[in-house]
């Protein structure tokens, strides 16, 4: 494809009326530097239609600098941008002059108001009107692009939760993207308004990104961190600071205790050049958390989401079922708690990873992997799993495996009774028929009898209405939960849709190897 520079909106359209592919939208001010150049670039890596067509804005927006800041100044080189952007893979670039974004001036389009509890913190205190210009110039420029995806970076952490959350509530059904800040060998973060430090002032600068990864280090360690100590470095550095905060990293509200995924920011002054940074601080690795009925799917999902991840997977599901094995094997009425708490107390129940894409279940060092699929164990989990000791006794088990995260865990309860502070939580469902459908094929091949799909369809529908209707953790969508309805997905297409969920809740930096 040959590569295009349009300045009129006349010329994008008419591009854009020519093409047959879905449009990768990456908007900048211009001033491109190596982190843009790896938005673009893992933008083209992360293509899931090698036929999508990745568009750069290089647009200077006016509504986003407040009286005083540096809007005249900011690196303007259509040359030198089109040449890293194209190096980099974009097919075509929208360098627009201002009118064609406004065409009828400053006063007479709609500006967009951001909300105070996402615009009080952090660089929204003291830049007044800034966001309110970041949202209503990236409606504008979606609403002429009309894009099918857009890719932010994680550097500017604040907007991008602000333009998340407005397109959220505005219902665009534009899929964003986002990606890790890239730092050069020093941990310097790359900025356009990098090149307004002088050297001398480039070494000061250096202090800020060194004093939060130490932060963050002692954090690691000590699971403490102290806001006054992170100042007194920063000042002793000659870098005049504007704010330095924790913040909630999606309500981005003032947090005193860290729990969940937690924001250390800050701004600071060089000289003229304002600076920002941050790093995530974490207790532990995340945790996600899939529930939902019986067969939808999940064991097999979790798995490979699991790998995909490199996360470690944990199915609770067959946890249940291997007491359900055992109550089977000891020929226990499955209604009888205290038989049920006498063999438990002898039951060693474990998990044994035998590679990357295998699980196997053990009690008392007997593999029954197999044997907890069958229809008699079945028929009889949901009665196994509303008794109030066994389901204490195992997600005692379950919790200790999240001790530290990196984990995915599935089962029917993992996001209200096991994990309720899971990061991610997703309800994964079928229809009952769905599930019949799948439920008949896995019997199939496991080499076990059955009746009918319709006789397993009204199975189901009877086992969800136990689940559902049981005393102790019933089944349920935790209030948090994505809820993903899979009839007629293949197994890649849930996959590919469960990647864009996590990758939608957790920062690119908490968990991705790629380089920083």
């Amino acid at each position: 494809m040959e590569k295009k520079i349009f300045q009129t909106n006349a010329e994008l359209k008419n591009w854009l009326s020519e093409q047959t592919s879905e449009i990768i939208f990456i908007p900048t001010m211009g001033g491109l530097h190596p982190g843009h150049q790896y938005l673009i670039t893992q933008a083209n890596r992360n293509k899931t239609n090698i036929n999508q067509i990745l568009l750069v804005s290089i647009f200077v927006n006016p509504l986003q600098f407040s009286k005083g800041e540096d809007f005249k100044k900011y690196p303007r080189n259509l040359k030198k941008d089109s040449e890293l952007a194209f190096s980099a893979g974009a097919d075509a670039i929208w360098a627009p002059e201002y009118f064609e974004v406004f065409p009828g001036g400053e006063d007479s389009h709609f500006k967009i108001q951001v909300p105070q509890a996402l615009n009080n913190q952090l660089c929204g205190a003291k830049r007044k009107g800034h966001f309110d210009g970041v949202a209503t110039v990236i409606v504008r420029l979606i609403k002429i692009i009309n894009p099918n995806k857009l890719i932010l970076g994680e550097k500017d952490w604040q907007q991008l939760i602000i333009i998340r959350k407005l397109f959220q509530e505005l219902s665009i059904p534009i899929r964003i993207e986002s990606y890790a800040t890239l730092r050069d060998e020093s941990g310097f973060a790359y900025s356009s308004r990098n090149s307004y430090l002088s050297h001398s002032e480039r070494l000061n600068a250096q202090a800020l990104p060194n004093i939060i990864l130490e932060a963050k280090d002692q954090f690691i360690k000590n699971k403490t961190i102290s806001l006054k100590k992170i100042e007194s470095k920063l000042k002793q550095s000659k870098l005049e600071i504007e704010y330095i905060q924790i913040v909630d990293a999606f309500s981005l509200k003032e947090k005193d205790n860290i729990n969940g995924i937690c924001l250390l920011a800050a701004a600071v002054r060089c000289g003229s050049t304002r600076l920002i940074d941050h790093t995530f601080l974490m207790h532990r690795k995340p945790i996600i958390a899939i529930d939902g009925p019986a067969g939808s799917g999940k064991s097999t999902l979790t798995k490979k989401f699991a790998k995909k991840l490199g996360f470690i997977y944990l199915d609770t599901g067959a946890m249940y079922r291997a007491v359900a094995w055992l109550v089977l094997k000891n020929s226990i009425d499955p209604n009888n708690e205290n038989d049920i708490k006498r063999i438990l107390k002898n039951a060693n129940i474990d998990f044994r990873n035998i590679n990357s894409d295998e699980q196997r279940i053990l009690i008392n060092n007997t593999d029954i992997t197999e044997q907890i699929r069958s229809p008699e164990v079945t028929s009889i989990v949901s009665e196994i799993a509303k008794q109030q000791f066994v389901r204490e006794f195992l997600t005692i088990k379950q919790k200790v495996f999240g001790n530290n995260g990196g984990l995915v865990a599935e089962g029917r309860d993992i996001g209200t009774a096991v994990f309720p502070d899971a990061e991610v939580k997703i309800f994964l469902t079928a229809t009952p028929k769905e599930r019949a459908k799948r439920r008949s094929l896995d019997l199939e091949k496991r080499g076990f009898e059955y009746t009918s799909i319709e006789e397993l369809e009204q199975e189901i529908k009877e086992r969800d209405k136990k689940d559902s209707e049981r005393k102790i953790a019933p089944l349920k969508k935790a209030h948090d939960a994505i809820e993903l309805v899979t009839d007629g997905m293949n197994i890649e297409d849930v996959l590919k849709e469960l990647i864009y969920i996590f990758k939608s809740k957790i920062p690119e930096e908490v968990w991705s190897t790629a380089k920083q």
